[in-house]
């Protein structure tokens, strides 16, 4: 009899059918050309204080140039959950037509608006526009801080734009604005309205084209080379040379090091014995004295194989994200594209969930299948569901853009309840018919062997640390980049490398699952199911400790709404690890291979390095 290790192969077939189906889909950008003389619409966005990108207001809460009906441009779903309110404005822009100095407004600003203003100039607000698809940054005024003694205070409002867009052909290929030509309009000192008094301010903008050599297909490469904000990403060789040598050396590590070890192991248990199965347990210890406890079993049986499950399934979205991301499909004037593949990958991967959840579920003897797979749909959407509900309420409150509408809740929850749950289901169902038995090379015992005490280095919180810590180092370097990303305004351009940095991490981590596994059953100790999880799972308690140091000490962001999606990541971090290594573990556990001039009785059960496993072969009686 062959062992037959329950691998679950249908998830890998579908993650690549997903990811096929979405490089297929119509992701190709449109062209928009113009005539000579053709108006080019400016959308108003969004404002904020430069530090807290998570901080964001409709540009129209301010008191600035506005039409007298504001009509919204129509927006895809990622950019609604990106914060982007886009409106009409007054702009007057026709294609390759130079305006200097044109009249946009007059404005009587009352004392209450111009300390909204100012209190605004004061914290650093910025502006986006959107021309064309084309993000364009600017601040909405200047502040001058000199001198001790006597002290100097100027705060200016911008209120003169000048607008350089370049053209290839009839297309528009960039944009920016500058603030060169015109002095800020003073909001302190004399003539600012005082008390019962106004303010009256002119505002106007210029228009200048220019023709540039790039066609419109590569004007992403012209937006990347220019950001308002400050460039961080760069190409980091030496740290993934690092991360490589350190796969290398866990590698050379778990090789040579345990067959070193187990070596001394086969000379002292291949010995030619008559007795059986339980003759072998006198006077022998180590790993091959539980080998009919180590296939026992584990307690929480659903909640185990649901961790397992959406583990699988946000290994299939993220390798999805970074092959869609390679294949070109996020560019930076895509505005929430990466948002929505994210939200459609969530909901087609659902299956993969509900599959390797109900599938090994079923294989370790799980009687509720139903509550497994209930259990599977919630474990992630309930703390997402929870997570988002204090931030949107917080975000709400303070009227900030980055509250969802009403009408994108209920397209979310509809996502959710028409796709990916019942996604889940048939997954679930699939898995479970598919399910074959879990066969161990050796009966387990009816009643579980005594565990000794054990030195408090394999103890679990030891563990856990040594697991999380090695994978997490791995990749420190490049968490900085992608913090910088997601908490500031940088486009993350370095997917090939990020590809590089998640097969690391996952090769780091498989790498010290496996030995750390090997140490717990060489202690006698065959409770693996879960400490395998929780070794290398423990990687996201890292991950969420340097977010909160690179938020301190890294950034200049305040307010306490990241901290949730900080716990949130880390949670979605332990999932993929847990499930990625606890696979490892299971490839590292006994199979058959006959052995010997009587195979009618005896047979040699082994762990092959050939099949990608640790562990030396031992005698073993057929039970």
């Amino acid at each position: 009899m062959r062992l037959e290790v329950p691998i679950q192969r249908s998830p890998v077939r579908v993650l690549w059918v997903c990811i096929l189906a979405l490089c297929l889909l119509p992701w190709t950008e449109g062209v928009v050309t113009y005539k000579n003389g053709d108006k080019v619409t400016l959308y108003v966005n969004k404002v904020g204080p430069y530090h807290n990108p998570q901080e964001t207001y409709h540009y129209y809460m301010l008191p600035v140039c506005r039409p007298k009906e504001v009509r919204h441009k129509a927006l895809s779903l990622g950019e609604v959950l990106d914060g982007d309110r886009m409106a009409e404005s007054l702009y007057d822009i026709r294609f390759r037509v130079n305006t200097e100095r044109r009249t946009l407004c007059k404005l009587s600003l009352s004392e209450t608006e111009v300390e909204q203003l100012r209190e605004a100039i004061e914290e650093l607000f910025y502006f986006e526009f959107v021309l064309d698809d084309i993000p364009i940054w600017g601040f909405v005024g200047y502040m001058e801080e000199s001198g001790f003694l006597p002290h100097s205070h100027k705060v200016g409002l911008w209120t003169h734009l000048d607008f350089n867009i370049e053209f290839n052909g009839n297309s528009v290929i960039f944009a920016n604005v500058s603030v060169k030509d015109m002095k800020p309009a003073p909001l302190e000192g004399a003539g600012v309205a005082g008390a019962g008094g106004s303010l009256e301010l002119t505002h106007s903008y210029s228009v200048r084209w220019f023709e540039s050599p790039l066609t419109h297909n590569r004007r992403a490469e012209r937006l990347q080379d220019y950001s308002f904000f400050p460039k961080t990403l760069e190409i980091h060789w030496l740290s993934i040379i690092n991360s490589l040598v350190l796969v290398v050396l866990l590698l050379g590590f778990v090789i040579i090091i345990l067959m070193r070890v187990l070596k001394n192991d086969f000379a002292r248990y291949n010995v030619e014995e008559d007795g059986g199965c339980d003759d072998m347990d006198q006077g022998d210890n180590g790993w091959k004295i539980i080998h009919t406890d180590v296939f026992r079993f584990p307690r929480y049986k659903s909640l185990l194989c649901a961790i397992l499950g959406v583990g699988a399934q946000f290994l299939t979205l993220a390798t999805g994200i970074i092959v869609m991301a390679l294949l070109g499909m996020f560019k930076a004037h895509r505005h929430g594209a990466i948002n929505s593949a994210a939200i459609m990958l969530y909901a087609l991967t659902s299956c993969v969930s509900g599959y390797c959840s109900c599938r090994f579920y079923t294989q370790i003897h799980g009687q509720r299948w139903v509550w497994n797979i209930i259990l599977t749909s919630s474990l992630f959407a309930v703390p997402l569901f929870l997570t988002w509900s204090v931030v949107n309420s917080v975000h709400w409150w303070s009227g900030s853009t980055q509250a969802l509408p009403v009408s994108t809740v209920l397209l979310l929850l509809a996502v959710w309840a028409l796709v990916g749950f019942p996604l889940t289901v048939i997954g679930g169902i699939v898995g479970k018919n598919k399910a074959g038995s879990f066969q161990a090379p050796c009966r387990t015992r009816n009643i579980a062997r005594q565990i000794p005490s054990q030195p408090w280095y394999k103890h679990t919180p030891v563990h856990m640390a040594i697991g999380g810590f090695l994978p997490f180092s791995a990749i420190s370097v490049e968490l900085y980049y992608i913090f910088a990303t997601v908490w500031g305004r940088e486009h993350y351009t370095l997917y090939g490398i990020l590809l590089c940095v998640f097969a690391i991490l996952l090769s780091v981590g498989a790498c010290i699952s496996v030995a750390l596994t090997y140490f717990l059953l060489s202690g006698e100790d065959y409770r693996w199911w879960w400490r395998s999880v929780l070794s290398t799972g423990s990687t996201g308690i890292f991950i969420f400790v340097y977010s909160v140091f690179y938020y301190h000490n890294r950034s200049s962001m305040s307010g306490l709404v990241q901290r949730e999606f900080e716990l949130l990541t880390a949670f979605v971090f332990s999932l993929m690890l847990g499930r990625c290594h606890r696979l490892a573990d299971l490839h590292s556990q006994p199979q058959d291979g006959l052995r010997g001039r009587d195979r009618g009785r005896d047979r040699d059960q082994g762990w092959s390095l050939g099949q990608g496993n640790i562990f030396c072969t031992y005698r073993s009686c057929e039970g």
